[in-house]
C-alpha cells in the first residue's frame, strides 16, 4: 500500500491533447481554406 497510483490529473492531461489536437486541425483548416473563402467574399462585395 505504499504505492498508490493516482490517475486523477490523467483525465485532464487527456482534455488537454484532445483541445490541442482540435485547436491545431481548426488552425490548418483556417490557413488552407481561408484565402478562397476571403475571395469568395470579396468577389460577392465587388459584385454587388
Amino acid at each position: 500500500m505504499r504505492f498508490i497510483p493516482r490517475e486523477e490529473g490523467q483525465g485532464l492531461v487527456e482534455y488537454a491533447f484532445i483541445l490541442i489536437l482540435v485547436a491545431m486541425l481548426v488552425l490548418a483548416a483556417l490557413v488552407l481554406l481561408g484565402p478562397p473563402i476571403g475571395n469568395v467574399f470579396s468577389n460577392v462585395i465587388l459584385n454587388v
